[in-house]
């Protein structure tokens, strides 16, 4: 082996300098680059590799466990295996990054290694959890058994030479020369993580010390054999699994379970191929061979059948392969089912294969829960039953048709399975990890996130038709696309009315089958959106047409949605999200069974164009705005000729809810140039318009079509960048005292603005592209776009809450929400509740200041009693 001289570790004051020594060359090893560090490994490998044989044999003799040419095949898998999983993996320095996104992840050393080594597999561990430290660019300190500490310390001095020779700082791997429980325990109280591979009390002690672990459970590994099996390959495969190193994989055999139909040909496999079966009267004397005060006797394990029938007093043949006693009960007190680290077998009947997986869930619970369960079966034939047996056991590893010691190491069987010699059991058996160890596990991820803008979109519906005439327009490519049956919806006002003539007369001379729907309420229930619901899946429609104004396009989005997907639940739909890309309920797709068409008759709300609805609770009396993207119409009509008879009243409510949209769109978090654009446009167009469709209606036709303009423009600023609080106080102060929605936005914008304006706001909006306060500079742009005068930012923002307020007196907007006739004592009783619900409301989310529910409780008041500051 290695003849260099090592001081030697055996006291306390040894293993400080040791632990000191690895900490300086891990220090030095951590600046170490990918190729240094590969060269290194690969050095490490070919030692151990090369020394297979005199560390196996060394084993052998030092424990008297085992097989030395077993423990050969685990050396060499320790170095081979577990080299090639890791030759091409990254562990120093940039391993993942994504220049578009601003995301990079960064691997780092953990620093000190305690490894603990079990005596069962002494210098196989050593070789897997140095190279393990040596890929990671960690430091090591080797803890072996006090039964095999001289072949665990030669297998470290092993490595470490090759890693020194190759370049890696002296002292990187340490050992302990005289092992023991203080210097163990010490060793472990140093560390930054622990390797912990040995008996449930050593693991123990390792997750006990207050260091972060990786420890494993033990295992108590039950092995189904069904009906469908091939009998030859799983009798064989257990043969060759369990007398691998005399049964000293944790991960072996314990019990064998077979079903009725084939116990016999199992049984008889299993004599063939070397096996024995103790007799009804010498299993007492193995049980009392096998266990000893509850636990396996340290006597058996690792040991030659054989010897352990000996030591029964039962005399077996010399080439005796495994030993098992045929019992049936799995309880603790039976020892032939536990865990027991020999060549010896418990076997169990079952009536069917239900019986078999409960007595396999038992058998891990008792003694190998989070570890290893295996099954043979016929695979392709028996999906089902490894479903079953897959629930039903609670390990980590589920083997089929596989020898369990072999398979669960990985690699061998199962090549997507990492070659480990520590398999972890996680919460099941108490272990922080549920997989075979890795690399993965002995490095810190450093994550670097730059600042990034989310991706924004534009959204419109495919077709938007405009000026006046084009109604006919559009209801003619509704029939060359095929449309055949028609549902309309509207309010009652537009129906008894004759406003809604031109949609119906047009479709009748098309010869389309059509259906009508005009029960809509000024502000539309959920009851009345499912009565009409009702009504379009009993019509069938091909085509929904909603005319009027807001509330007739929104009840029809909604009738639209459970017509196409009535299993939805409502208060899904009405969900809150803080990124529509990201909700916890998607909206399913809509247009499947029918297009939606969107004709409005008012200039305000924009729903022809947006994928919002606001629909009521008509038991709660809560206004629910909805919002996604499947709700937008995939046709809009805005023809101002459906718009010229609008009356006074609601040409004021609607135009300066349009203009409530625009100021909202342009000062939201999520504003981009493009809905910039549109949202100024529109407010141009309201600004000068607006009086002219109030004072004159139809006598200004050209008012009429600006404002047919302005406000789908508008809308499709807000469909884009979305609202804000003002939208969230109108939509609750409407459904608690009954205001049209756009009279509700005009008492509360101005308050809006002056609280959004604030430069030292108590909390921002949360959004990556709103890095500080701006809305007092957006303001001031709107006043700017509009011609107004200012001295500085605050200047142009007074001179646009005065130009509102102007706006407002000329359109009949009275000045306060007492004025609209709301009582004090109701609206106080009133106004807590009012203001938690308004900042529960979806469009709260992209204020560009977060409103605090006090804030909106005073912004609320202001506007009751007309107070400005």
């Amino acid at each position: 082996m290695a003849d260099k001289a090592y001081t030697i570790t055996d006291d306390l004051n040894s293993l400080a300098e040791t632990v000191g020594r690895v900490r300086a060359a891990q220090e030095k090893y951590a600046g170490y680059d990918q190729a240094r560090v590969d060269a290194i490994f690969l050095a490490a490998a070919k030692a151990a590799n090369r020394a297979r044989i005199p560390l196996a044999v060394m084993a052998a003799e030092e424990t008297g466990m085992g097989v030395m040419e077993d423990k050969v095949i685990k050396n060499h898998y320790a170095s081979e295996y577990v080299y090639n999983a890791y030759r091409n993996t990254k562990t120093c320095g940039v391993i993942e990054e994504d220049l578009a996104a601003g995301h990079k992840r960064i691997a780092e050393p953990m620093g000190l290694i305690a490894a603990v080594i079990p005596t069962t597999n002494p210098t196989s561990t050593v070789i897997f959890k140095v190279l393990l430290s040596l890929k990671t660019r960690n430091g090591i300190v080797i803890s072996p058994h006090p039964r095999s500490k001289l072949c665990s310390v030669a297998a470290a001095k092993i490595l470490l030479e090759a890693a020194v020779a190759a370049g890696a700082p002296e002292g990187i791997v340490g050992w302990i020369d005289l092992p023991g429980l203080a210097l163990t325990t010490k060793v472990m109280s140093e560390a930054d993580i622990i390797l912990a591979t040995g008996g449930p009390g050593m693991v123990k002690a390792a997750y006990s010390s207050g260091k972060p672990a990786l420890g494993v459970g033990s295992g108590n590994v039950p092995v189904i054999i069904d009906e469908s099996a091939d009998v030859v390959l799983a009798v064989n495969s257990i043969v060759h699994s369990k007398t691998f190193d005399n049964g000293m994989i944790c991960g072996s055999e314990q019990a064998v379970i077979a079903t009725e139909g084939i116990y016999g040909k199992v049984r008889e496999e299993f004599l063939k191929r070397g096996c024995y079966f103790f007799a009804p009267e010498e299993l007492e004397a193995a049980r009392k061979t096998i266990m000893v005060n509850g636990a396996v006797s340290s006597a058996i394990v690792g040991q030659k059948a054989v010897k352990i029938a000996g030591m029964a007093g039962i005399i077996v043949p010399e080439a005796t392969k495994i030993l098992i006693g045929e019992v049936t009960s799995v309880e603790k007190s039976e020892e032939f089912a536990h865990e027991k680290l020999s060549p010896v077998l418990a076997m169990y009947r079952a009536g069917d294969f239900a019986e078999a997986l409960d007595k396999a869930e038992r058998l891990v619970e008792d003694g190998g829960l989070g570890h290893t369960a295996s099954i043979y079966l016929d695979a392709e034939r028996e999906r089902e039953k490894i479903e079953a047996f897959t629930r039903k056991m609670r390990t980590c590893r589920i083997l089929v048709n596989t020898p369990s010691s072999h398979g669960g190491i990985g690699d061998l069987y199962n090549f997507r399975l990492a070659p480990s010699l520590t398999l972890g059991c996680g919460s099941w058996g108490g272990n922080g990890v549920s997989e075979n160890v890795g690399v993965k596990h002995l490095l810190n991820i450093k994550t670097v996130a730059e600042r990034r803008e989310n991706m924004l979109w534009f959204r419109t519906p495919p077709k938007v038709y405009q000026r006046r005439g084009s109604l006919a327009v559009a209801l003619d490519e509704l029939g060359a696309m095929g449309k055949k049956r028609i549902f309309v919806v509207t309010d009652s006002f537009l129906y008894k009315n004759g406003h809604v003539r031109p949609v119906l007369d047009k479709l009748d001379a098309m010869g389309l089958d059509r259906d009508v729907f005009f029960e809509v309420e000024s502000d539309p229930t959920l009851a009345s959106a499912k009565a009409g619901a009702a009504r379009v899946s009993a019509f069938g429609p091909d085509a929904i047409v909603a005319v009027g104004g807001g509330s007739a396009m929104d009840a029809a989005k909604i009738m639209w949605l459970l017509y196409e997907r009535p299993e939805v639940d409502f208060l899904d739909l009405a969900m809150r999200f803080m990124d529509i890309r990201k909700r916890v309920f998607a909206y399913p797709p809509l247009g499947e069974k029918a297009l939606f068409v969107a004709v409005p008759t008012t200039a305000g709300t924009g729903s022809e164009v947006t994928p919002f609805a606001v629909i009521t609770d008509e038991t709660t009396g809560i206004k629910y705005p909805l919002a996604d993207y499947e709700l937008m119409p995939n046709v809009a009509v805005v023809d101002v000729d459906l718009q010229m008879a609008a009356p006074p009243g609601l040409t004021a409510a609607s135009g300066i809810d349009a203009a409530v949209h625009s100021l909202e769109a342009y000062a939201s978090m999520m504003a981009t140039p493009y809905t910039d654009s549109l949202a100024l446009g529109a407010l141009r167009l309201i600004f000068k318009y607006l009086p002219g469709a109030y004072e004159k209606g139809a006598g200004d036709p050209l008012a009429r079509e600006k404002m047919a303009d302005a406000a789908t423009m508008a809308g499709m600023a807000f469909a884009n960048a979305f609202l804000g609080v003002c939208h969230s106080m109108a939509h609750k102060l409407g459904a608690f005292f009954h205001l049209p929605h756009g009279v509700a936005n005009a008492l509360m914008i101005v308050q809006v603005i002056r609280f959004n304006a604030s430069e030292v706001p108590a909390k921002m909006g949360t959004f990556p592209k709103y890095g500080y306060p701006q809305a007092l500079r957006r303001y001031a742009e709107v006043a700017e776009n509009l011609g107004l005068d200012g001295v500085g930012d605050e200047g142009l923002v007074n001179a646009l809450i005065a130009a509102l307020e102007a706006l407002k007196a000329k359109i009949g907007i009275k000045p306060t929400i007492a004025d609209y006739g709301v009582r004090e004592d109701d609206f106080k009783a009133k106004i807590d509740a009012m203001s938690l619900a308004a900042f529960d409301d979806q469009c709260t989310g992209s204020n560009p200041r977060y409103p605090l529910v006090e804030e909106i409780k005073a912004m609320y008041l202001k506007a009751y009693y007309g107070k400005g500051e």
